[in-house]
């Protein structure tokens, strides 16, 4: 009876292992319809304002903007930023408090896959999940995913939509102070806004639009 069980366990896991992994290779040809986020976040917003499109559609800037904020190594990792992970684990050891260490590609899995919330189970599949996206899809498909659906107000998901509600122009016309005000409120975007930015998000803004000179050579997957 046991034995029977685990048999059926094992099998269970074999075939959502393999369901999960060709979806993420469909989705190096195809946008993802919806994210779990998006469905628990419409009860409160009423709405999913989002029109996916492709990277080149998007302003460089933008591109730039999100990796200097959100993950400068992007284009240098396989999925998981080690030395990130390996820095938030000491600073739990010292100060018992999980940072998230979370790369472009640790947020896709989360946001295709995953929901809201922390803890190490969770953050234990989404690191399986980056590695397996990182594998399979090329980095430029990764960054043009999580453009379009990354959360930038209620209801507001993707650049596109982002662009046009908060500076009223398309993702391809962003200006690198707007870029930077967009990737600065990526972190809580419930909370801020980048059409009335407090001091907080002006300055955060800041830093990451000279970040952007910085890092120029670490762009190359993108070009």
């Amino acid at each position: 009876m046991l034995g029977r069980i685990l048999r059926r366990a094992f099998i269970a896991v074999l075939v959502l292992v393999a369901g999960v992994l060709s979806l993420i290779l469909l989705y190096r040809w195809i946008e993802p319809p919806m994210t779990p986020l998006m469905l628990l976040r419409y009860p409160d917003a009423g709405r999913i304002d989002r029109t996916p499109m492709p990277l080149h559609a998007i302003s460089r800037e933008l591109q730039y903007a999100v990796i200097a904020s959100e993950d400068n190594r992007f284009c240098r990792h396989h999925g998981v930023d080690w030395g990130a992970v390996n820095d938030a684990v000491a600073e739990y050891d010292v100060q018992g408090r999980l940072r998230g260490a979370s790369t472009i590609t640790m947020q896709v899995a989360r946001n295709l896959f995953l929901w809201p919330g922390g803890g190490f189970f969770r953050k234990s599949i989404e690191v399986i999940l980056a590695l397996a996206i990182d594998a399979l899809l090329p980095k430029r498909r990764i960054l043009e995913i999580y453009l379009n659906v990354a959360e930038w107000g209620d209801g507001i998901y993707g650049a596109e939509a982002a662009s046009h509600a908060y500076f009223r122009r398309s993702a391809a016309r962003l200006s690198r102070h707007d870029a930077a005000l967009l990737a600065a409120v990526l972190p809580n975007p419930r909370r801020w806004t980048p059409a009335r930015p407090s001091n907080y998000i002006a300055d955060r803004a800041a830093v990451i639009d000279g970040r952007i000179g910085q890092l120029e050579g670490y762009y190359e997957c993108l070009r």
